[in-house]
């Protein structure tokens, strides 16, 4: 299994991001997606999920949107309105199974995201 996130940068407060995350070494449809963050000094902090299909979806935050391409094996999350408190590395994780809430048993590396002005 390999996730490999990218599109992360600096933007100003108020501005917008897509973050992307090329899956492979598994068969990306058949599995829920999420993505998880860490800002500076804290904790994971788990930010949205989509089930396998993209018809289901959840998220902590109604700025950021998730969705996915099972074509092209990929994962997305538009963040919109950024914030300062946005900063944090952005993960995206695997699930364990088509469930949009199961937990996750991958992750990639994770981008930056520093939002400042």
């Amino acid at each position: 299994v390999q996730l490999v996130e990218s599109g992360g940068g600096l933007v100003q407060p108020g501005g917008s991001l897509r973050l992307s995350c090329a899956a492979s070494g598994f068969t990306f449809g058949s599995y829920a997606m999420s993505w998880v963050r860490q800002a500076p000094g804290k904790g994971l902090e788990w930010v949205s999920a989509i089930g396998a299909s993209g018809g289901i979806t959840d998220t902590v935050n109604s700025r950021f949107t998730i969705s996915r391409d099972n074509a092209k094996n990929t994962l997305y999350l538009q963040l919109n309105n950024l914030k300062p408190e946005d900063t944090a590395v952005y993960y995206c994780a695997k699930g364990g199974s088509n469930w949009v809430h199961d937990a996750s048993d991958y992750w990639g590396k994770g981008t930056l995201v520093t939002v400042s002005s």
